[in-house]
């Protein structure tokens, strides 16, 4: 959620930002009711400032007809504006939060076909195996009995692709404890309120990509990031225990609503993954130099496991509520030929921390509002996917790449 005083000074801006992440806010007509909101709000305070004033003047002594008589007008005045104020209150609060986070000047515009490479890393190969067929062949992952069970695109890991899941897992751990990271196992679950804090509103209620809880104020997690922007809502940080770096491991599960056309074979898009998420608590003037520590730790992973990449800066029409700039790593397909998504890491600077009152003390005593950071460290079906595609070989055997070998036992092929 923005600051409602930087919508009244960067109306146009705001209005400029969210028509390029694709909104449909009329920022004007926000601004007018917000207007009449505060006309209405000074109207009642005057006049619970007139009714106290009245209260004293009749302490002690008999009030005269005229006294009484305005005291009730009052009543029944403020009873009037104080329901037309709450109702204002409760209109413009729903609004406000469906005004997307604005974007940084280097964020490209544009759909997401606008978005711009700004690094490759490594070779890229000129043919691969494809991940699903090669799976299949070894039984190591079962969709038709994931869809027996639980529907289409669930599976079941069997065997040493559990094992090879398993140990990009132990992997990621290693390397963002290295950096300093505190993991944490995040509830699978999380209440509306934490949901809509973290901000991702829908364009559309047909991209809506949460399973909810029939009966009940939960919903089923997409990513760790949400549970681990709720962990320390309504609380006030000390200035210097900041930046707070976390590591969330959990399941996510998605409905993937609006992917429809987008590449979904085998694992690439499924109902439910395993995912490592990094995630940082931050003051303000440092979430930008810590997005570049996010990227650099993403990097760094896929790098060692040896996965050509490219990363580019995704235009704002691709961006979301939340994020004012977020970085896409895309490795290398070598069946397809072509880059695809394999992590992100996103600067959401105040957006999610105002939702969910989550503020830092300064040293001076001032209060502040944090900002905060996501990253992916490990997204295990994609992971996967990635490796199969680059370490499988024709005659059906897989090279474990080397530095997965010592949570294999050493293994170094399957």
């Amino acid at each position: 959620m923005l600051d409602i005083n930087y919508i009244r000074e960067n109306g146009e801006k705001v209005a400029h930002d969210a028509g390029e992440k694709g909104y449909k806010i009329d920022v004007s007509a926000f601004l007018k009711k917000d207007e009449e909101r505060r006309k209405l709000t000074r109207e009642v305070e005057e006049l619970r400032r007139e009714r106290n004033e009245i209260a004293a003047k009749m302490k002690g002594g008999k009030p005269s007809a005229e006294l009484i008589a305005r005291g009730k007008e009052i009543k029944d005045k403020l009873a009037e504006l104080e329901e037309k104020l709450s109702e204002a209150d409760d209109a413009l609060s729903s609004e406000l939060k469906q005004i997307p986070n604005t974007i940084f000047e280097d964020v490209p515009l544009g759909d997401e076909s606008h978005s711009v490479e700004v690094k490759r890393w490594g070779e890229n190969k000129k043919s691969g195996v494809d991940h699903l067929d090669f799976a299949v062949k070894r039984d190591w992952v079962d969709f038709e009995r994931g869809a027996k069970v639980a529907g289409t695109k669930f599976y079941y890991l069997k065997g040493e692709m559990a094992l090879l899941e398993n140990a990009l897992i132990q992997f990621g751990i290693s390397k963002v404890t290295e950096h300093g990271f505190t993991l944490m196992d995040v509830p699978d679950l999380v209440s509306s309120k934490t949901l809509e804090g973290t901000g991702f509103a829908p364009r559309s209620s047909e991209q809506s990509d949460e399973y909810y809880i029939e009966g009940e104020d939960l919903a089923l997690i997409a990513t760790a990031e949400i549970p681990l922007t709720g962990y320390h809502a309504d609380e006030i940080i000390p200035e210097k225990d900041l930046p707070i770096f976390y590591a969330g491991i959990s399941a996510c599960f998605r409905k993937e609503a609006g992917a429809a056309g987008k590449h979904t074979r085998g694992l690439f898009r499924v109902h439910q993954f395993n995912k490592l998420e990094m995630y940082a608590f931050s003051l303000p003037e440092k979430s930008k130099e810590i997005h570049e520590k996010l990227l650099g730790i993403e990097e760094e992973i896929w790098q060692e496991l040896n996965i050509p990449y490219h990363i580019i800066n995704i235009a704002a029409g691709d961006l979301g509520a939340p994020a004012a700039k977020k970085y896409d790593l895309e490795y290398w397909s070598p069946v397809d030929q072509c880059y695809r998504e394999l992590t992100s890491c996103s600067n959401c600077t105040d957006f999610q921390a105002r939702n969910l009152n989550i503020r830092v003390r300064r040293e001076d005593g001032s209060i502040q509002v944090v900002h905060t950071l996501n990253g992916t460290a490990i997204s295990l079906a994609r992971a996967l996917v990635a490796v199969l595609e680059n370490y499988a070989r024709e005659d059906g055997t897989f090279e474990v790449p080397e530095k997965l070998r010592p949570y294999l036992g050493g293994k170094e092929v399957l």
